[in-house]
Parts: C-alpha cells; structure tokens; sequence
C-alpha cells in the first residue's frame, strides 16, 4: 500500500515515528519502498548494477532513517517521503563514493536539490530507460541506434531539465513534489517537462520512442 500524504493515517504514523515508535517508521517505510526503489534503480551508477542489490540499498536506508529520524524535526515544512529521498539519496551517494573510489564531493555523481544533494542520473542509463518502457526484443537494433541518438539529445539538455524528467517519469513524483525537491515553482516544473519532452522528440526520427 502506497501512502499518501496530508492523509490522517499517514500523519498519525509520522507523529508515532518522531515519538520513537519503530513499528510506525517501518509502516512508512513499507508505504513508500515501491517508489524509493524506483528512485534506486533509476540513480544507482551502472557499474554496480550485479554487485549492489537496490533491496540491500534500501535496508541500509531504513537503518540510517531510525537513526536520522530527529533530524526530520528540523524539516517540518519537508514532507516525509521527500525526506525519505534525501536519505535513500545519501545512501547511494556513499555507496559510489565507497565502490568507485569516488571523491568526497562530485559535481559528475551528484546534482544539487533545493534540500541536499542527490546521485544523479547519467545519460546512458536515462536514455536507456526511456526506451525500455517503450521497444520490444525483436527492437534490439533499432534500440541500440536510438540509444545512441537519444544520449546525444541528453547530453545537449541542461542539468535541471534531465532531472526534471527523471522525477516526473521515472520516480513518479507529482508536480508538487518534484517543485519542492528542485527548489522551484510549480509551474516551472510544468513547462520545463513539456519542453524537455519536446526536444527530445524533435531531435530523433522517431518521435513515437518517447512518452507524450
């Protein structure tokens, strides 16, 4: 069961959880595990893709959450499951400074957000996973080729509109939140999405590859 936010059940267990109440931030956790995976497997570099389990990733979260969760009291114009990104964000964080040898800030591995830093994600592996969700196997070739054409298009887009589209595509965060993670006005979000989503279509051949 996904939770919602401003739901009266949802801060209730918010409450419980600052009150020191584990079942309740375990509820919370399990409420949001479907999206912060997504957030996991869209962020979580490449190279340790078969060497880091997203649900190893997620365990250690939780464990820095119940240790972190003080520190919420401090956010409280933050809602909860935005904080439950920044966490599962600096999770990853550690885990490519910790594999790739990383140093102890870099602008390639991290994007900055209105409320903390956050992995962010590479060309190769956003263009890949537009065009998972929208070609089949027997596509393989025609994907490659496409693949290539639609990193070219990312890398020429500017920072915030690739993140734009990995929040509102891929972690599937409203209009509202995705304002709130980027420091920005609704609105922009708005068009920077529409338009983000424009140029791609009008720099590949095949506009029918990407979402509408």
């Amino acid at each position: 069961m996904t939770l919602s936010e401003n739901d009266p059940h949802t801060d209730a267990l918010i409450d419980r959880a600052r009150a020191g109440d584990e079942n309740a931030l375990a509820e919370l956790f399990e409420g949001h595990r479907g999206r912060l995976r997504q957030m996991v497997d869209i962020r979580l570099d490449r190279r340790l893709r078969g060497r880091v389990d997203a649900s190893d990733v997620l365990q250690e979260a939780y464990v820095n959450l119940s240790r972190k969760l003080d520190s919420y009291r401090t956010k409280e114009d933050l809602p909860f499951f935005l904080w439950l990104r920044l966490v599962t964000g600096e999770c990853i964080i550690d885990l490519h400074r910790r594999h790739l040898q990383t140093a102890k800030r870099n602008a390639d591995i991290e994007v900055a957000l209105h409320q903390g830093p956050m992995p962010v994600t590479d060309s190769y592996s956003l263009a890949a996973q537009l065009l998972g969700k929208h070609t089949t196997a027997s596509e393989k070739v025609m994907r490659v080729e496409a693949q290539v054409e639609l990193q070219e298009a990312l890398n020429r887009m500017e920072p915030i509109d690739r993140e734009v589209i990995v929040l509102r595509s891929f972690e599937e965060l409203s209009n509202g939140e995705a304002a709130r993670a980027l420091g920005v006005d609704p609105q922009v979000v708005s068009t920077r999405f529409y338009r983000a989503m424009r140029r791609l279509k009008a720099l590949l051949e095949d506009g029918d590859v990407l979402p509408s």
